[in-house]
């Protein structure tokens, strides 16, 4: 089967294919694991920004192929490679991912992904995330340097603390456990304070998303040029 709707509306905007190769697999948890590709070229087209991300094609169990939004870790645009972190949550990317192995080959399809730091250095960046955007971070982290960040990322299984995040010495970690839906992910966007001219970047679950980017406009009255958000799954 084919890669239905969704493929049809990339091609009709010009989306770019790409053919991955799977180089290498790292276990990084019990819950997360770490594979190498060669880009197939992608790199070579696609000039690497801080929380580059790319649309990988995945077989569900009837066959259909799915989309899935994955950042690229580590890019290497000298040797043509990056690494993809996944994280173990079950779905057809985690199936693939658990049974993947050196030689195997994804589709990827590339749209769109765009994002610099600010020109205007903040006072600080406020992140919330969790494993599913903890690439995007780290390479968030490596990007701003020693500028100070106070970082919040959501746990689902005790592994997952134990995940390294790239935060120098100049970021503040916190991990919080998932409960009731990103509950206290939430609490702590309304219970922090902060100067109107920080920068926050949001990427959780969709609704905890729309929720801590409400809470940054209306409590902490940040203004919409300094806030990233981006739901990373649903």
């Amino acid at each position: 089967m084919g890669k239905g709707i969704n493929g049809l509306v990339l091609k009709a905007m010009r989306a770019d294919d790409y053919r991955l190769t799977v180089t290498s697999v790292s276990m990084i948890t019990d819950k997360y694991v770490r594979i190498g590709f060669a880009s197939g070229g992608l790199l070579a087209d696609h000039p690497v920004h801080p929380t580059q991300w790319i649309r990988i094609w995945f077989a569900d169990a009837a066959g259909k192929e799915q989309q899935r939004g994955y950042t690229l870790v580590d890019p290497n645009p000298a040797e043509g490679t990056f690494d993809i972190e996944f994280a173990l949550h079950g779905g057809p990317a985690s199936q693939w991912a658990q049974s993947a192995v050196i030689g195997d080959v994804l589709e990827a399809t590339v749209l769109g992904s765009k994002f610099a730091v600010p020109e205007k250095v903040p006072s600080e960046y406020l992140i919330f995330g969790d494993t599913a955007s903890l690439p995007a971070i780290n390479s968030l982290l490596d990007a701003i340097g020693d500028v100070p960040a106070r970082v919040w990322l959501e746990w689902q299984f005790e592994s997952d603390k134990s995940l390294p995040v790239r935060n120098g010495s100049s970021a503040d970690v916190t991990w919080l456990e998932r409960v009731q839906f990103g509950q206290l992910l939430r609490q702590q966007a309304e219970q922090l304070e902060c100067k109107p001219d920080a920068f926050a970047w949001v990427a959780c679950d969709g609704a905890t998303t729309r929720s801590i980017t409400k809470t940054l406009k209306t409590q902490h009255n940040l203004e919409k040029h300094n806030i990233k958000a981006q739901a990373y799954w649903k």
